[in-house]
Parts: structure tokens; C-alpha cells; sequence
């Protein structure tokens, strides 16, 4: 096992760290939901918002982890914040000659896998990790590093909002300093707001609204501003043999290839329509005051679209699509158009299927 050497700037560290008064402190609900959004865009057991004292890591927050500190000499986070402006990997740390015989890997809770995004304070000094791991090797795909660092960002944020709160409960006598700091207060805080409400409705990898984000909208389009019913269709594709080309090209090229569908879409229904990313190699569009019959027309446009993508492989797709019916829920024309994808496949693939 190698021990973490200490950065350069190592006092300078911990003064910071210390003006944030975090330390010890009763858990919160901000972090604690930081961790649950890391690890599920990660694909992890285990998550923590970590941060590094003079002699241990101290979990701010974390996910399926009994311990609450652990010695800085055994952990992953005192090596990640040595490159404070990267996200540190691990894919398999029996195999690191770091860590393959550090006690948190040989005994529970078994780390295999690691993946830590430095938290910096205000004027950049590393003072912990935003980190996610696993007892079973992994890796961390590119947009997933992504929204790892975007999060530690939020966490840092969290963090300077409870200094601001701070200083703000110990000047209010001043009332000049109490609303110029308020002020500040309030433009973090809608920052962060406006960030993750982001985070929750885009697809990292495609840049598509996700499923959620879908939902919401075509809940919305189905009635008019009066309430009035409103003509729309649904439709539901999906990429032919997906799983062939990540066995046979790798997923980096499967990544290239949804992110690519992804632009065609986009380009596709732009002013016109809303694609999203419904998950996996699955994507729904939602065209409003659309007919079936012009949605089916607008939908065979796109597969031979997608057929001749200069992707240097083939690539096909199948498309079921339904028009919504006044008094079903949307949950119902999602499934009848689900039902016609179903139908698409099992015809032959590489077709357009319009719902009963």
C-alpha cells in the first residue's frame, strides 16, 4: 500500500478547509442527495461526500457505508486531491500498486472500484472528493467523469452556501454586510437550482432531454392553453441490434453512434417536435398538433435518414407510433406505442408500426 503524500499547499489546505466549519457536523439533506444523484449516474453501490483533515477523511454524507471517518493514510481521497483539476479512476484496485493491499480493499467494504471528483474551495484548494465506488471492478465512461465533476461542483457550491450562512448569522447586527451578503446567497443558491434542475432533465451522453424531462412535456401538450384536447403523436424507437455493436465495435463507437442518432433527431424535429432519450438504445419523440398519418410519414423520413448516417456501419431503426386519445393517460399512448416498436421488431425490424 502507498501512502497519500501531502500537497504542497498542505497548511494553506486545511486553514480553508477549516473556515468552512463543516467538520463533525449533523448530516444534511443537500449533500446527502449530491451523493444518491452520483452514484446513480455512475452506476455504484457506494457514494460519499469525503473530506480530507490533517490525519483522516471525515464522510460528510454517504450511501451504504456504516463508517463515518476513516484514517487519511488508507484513503482513495488523500491520492485525488493531489490533481485537484481531474477526476482520479480506479477501475480495478487490487490490480493498483497502491491499493491492492490497502485494508478498505482487502476487507469490507472490498473497494474494487473508485472514481473521486476533487471539492475545491472558493479560491481552488482541494479539500476533498465527491466519490463514488464499488466492491466489483468498473470504469467511468466520458460523459459519466462529466457529470461526476459537474456534481462536485454542486457539492462545492453546497458548501459555500453554508459559509455564507454562517458569516451571515454572525453579522446581522450589520445590516449593510447582512444584505449584500444575502444578495450573494440568493444568486448561489439559484444557480445551484438552476444546475440541477438541468442535471435532472438532460441525458448526459446525448444532450437529449431525458425521460422525465419527456413526461413533463408531453403532459403538457396534450391539452391547449384552455384545456382543450390537442392533436399529438407519440413515437418510440429504437436501434436495431444495439448490442452487436457494442460487442463487435467496442461502446465507444455505441456511445458515437447514440450520441450521432442524437443530432439527427434533434435536427430532424427541430421547431417541429421534441426527441428525448427514453433509455438505453430507446428514443421517444413527441409531435404536437401532428396527425397520425403525417407523424408515420415524418417517422419512415427519419429511418432512412438513420440508414444512411456515414457512420461507417450499418445502423437501423424501428419506430412505433401512436396518436394520443382524448381521456387516456399519457402513460397509455407511451404503452400503445410501445406496443407498435414491439411489432416493428418482431415484423422484421428496420420499419415504421403505426398503434391500433
Amino acid at each position: 500500500m502507498i501512502k497519500p503524500s501531502l500537497p504542497d499547499n498542505e497548511e494553506q489546505r486545511l486553514q480553508a478547509l477549516q473556515r468552512y466549519q463543516i467538520l463533525d457536523t449533523a448530516k444534511e439533506r443537500s449533500f446527502e442527495d449530491l451523493v444518491t444523484i452520483a452514484t446513480a449516474l455512475c452506476g455504484t453501490r457506494m457514494g460519499a461526500v469525503t473530506l480530507v483533515d490533517r490525519d483522516r477523511q471525515w464522510f460528510k454524507a454517504r450511501q451504504a457505508l456504516d463508517a463515518t471517518e476513516t484514517s487519511r493514510d488508507i484513503s482513495f481521497c488523500g491520492h485525488a486531491i493531489l490533481q485537484p483539476d481531474q477526476v482520479m479512476v480506479v477501475e480495478d484496485a487490487r490490480q493498483d500498486p497502491r491499493f491492492f493491499d490497502n485494508p478498505v480493499v482487502v476487507d469490507d467494504p472490498h473497494i474494487r472500484f473508485y472514481a473521486g471528483a476533487p471539492l475545491l474551495s472558493f479560491d481552488g484548494l482541494p479539500l476533498g472528493t465527491l466519490c463514488v465506488f464499488d466492491a466489483n471492478p468498473g470504469h467511468l465512461r466520458p460523459d459519466q467523469a462529466q457529470a461526476l465533476a459537474a456534481l462536485s461542483r454542486q457539492v462545492s457550491l453546497v458548501m459555500e452556501l453554508r459559509r455564507y450562512a454562517f458569516e451571515i448569522q454572525q453579522h446581522m447586527r450589520d445590516r449593510a454586510w447582512y444584505e449584500q451578503r444575502l444578495s450573494e446567497y440568493n444568486a448561489l443558491l439559484e444557480q445551484q437550482n438552476a444546475d440541477l434542475a438541468e442535471q435532472s432533465r438532460t441525458d448526459p451522453l446525448t444532450g437529449l432531454p431525458n425521460r422525465r424531462a419527456m413526461s413533463l412535456a408531453l403532459e403538457a401538450a396534450v391539452t391547449d392553453a384552455d384545456g382543450q384536447p390537442r392533436q399529438t403523436a407519440v413515437a418510440l424507437l429504437d436501434i436495431d441490434h444495439f448490442k452487436n455493436v457494442n460487442d463487435l465495435y467496442g461502446h465507444a463507437t455505441g456511445d458515437h453512434v447514440l450520441a450521432e442518432l442524437s443530432r439527427l433527431l434533434r435536427a430532424h424535429f427541430a421547431g417541429q417536435g421534441l426527441a428525448a432519450r427514453y433509455g438505453g438504445e430507446e428514443f421517444v419523440v413527441l409531435m404536437p398538433d401532428t396527425t397520425l398519418g403525417t407523424a408515420e410519414l415524418q417517422c419512415d423520413f427519419l429511418r432512412m435518414a438513420v440508414a444512411d448516417l456515414p457512420l461507417g456501419i450499418p445502423l437501423t431503426i424501428s419506430i412505433g407510433v401512436a396518436a394520443h386519445r382524448h381521456g387516456d393517460a399519457v402513460d397509455r399512448t407511451l404503452a400503445r406505442a410501445d406496443a407498435a416498436l414491439y411489432r416493428a421488431k418482431h415484423e422484421g425490424r428496420n420499419r415504421v408500426v403505426r398503434a391500433d
